[in-house]
């Protein structure tokens, strides 16, 4: 697929985004994490196909860039949330707020301990447009995500908060080299940019919870 995309930007002379994820970091021994870092992760495990996939995508990006002259931009996407997720989605903010809203047990794996940083919707969009306008030598990557760290237990207290539920939590395994820490370095975004995340996970989940509350 990103190939099939290159070739069309090298045809059309057509400026091109790719959409990387922190996942490129894996399970990381560099915390925060900055763009140099070039990650731990595992090729054989769980995990691997969405990691290295990213990976090999962001690699052909900037073969084409460097071979090709195509005009190229690349974000580190971390944790985003917000309205219109799908209630189904698998992802945390989600799954916990519909449970919550549902008042089931709010699913933990492992300890509650690990660690993410959650970028509201609104504040990721900027930061993507603010990428796409940016003049053609800054191709990124670049993290944009909120440097904000939270673990999954006070994830969980907030949303059940925000709700104003009665769940309970239920611990289950910590699955395969699920990341222990994940926090964006954003240094590059702020000084090219010019760009920081301004919604904070307190305004961000009542925002999403209202959004939730009447679709589900």
């Amino acid at each position: 697929g990103a190939m099939h995309r290159l070739g069309m930007a090298k045809a059309n002379n057509a400026k091109i985004f790719h959409a990387s994820t922190s996942e490129v970091y894996g399970d990381p021994t560099v915390h925060p994490q900055p763009e140099s870092y070039r990650g731990h992760v595992n090729p054989i495990g769980l995990r691997a196909c969405y990691d290295e996939g990213k990976r090999a995508a962001e690699t052909l990006m900037f073969d084409y860039h460097r071979m090709h002259g195509v005009d190229i931009r690349v974000a580190r996407i971390f944790n985003t949330y917000g309205p219109r997720m799908r209630p189904d989605d698998g992802r945390v903010v989600s799954n916990f707020i519909v449970q919550a809203l549902r008042n089931e047990s709010l699913t933990i794996y492992g300890d509650g301990s690990q660690t993410r940083s959650f970028c509201f919707v609104d504040d990721l969009v900027e930061g993507l447009i603010r990428l796409m306008d940016s003049e053609p030598e800054f191709t990124g990557p670049v993290n944009l995500g909120n440097p904000g760290e939270f673990s999954m237990l006070a994830l969980a207290d907030a949303v059940i908060r925000e709700t104003d539920s009665g769940s309970a939590t239920v611990f289950k395994p910590l699955p395969e080299d699920d990341p222990m820490q994940r926090r964006p370095d954003i240094s590059l975004a702020q000084e090219m940019l010019d760009w920081r995340p301004q919604v904070e996970l307190k305004e961000g989940l009542a925002r999403t919870v209202t959004y939730f509350r009447d679709l589900i």
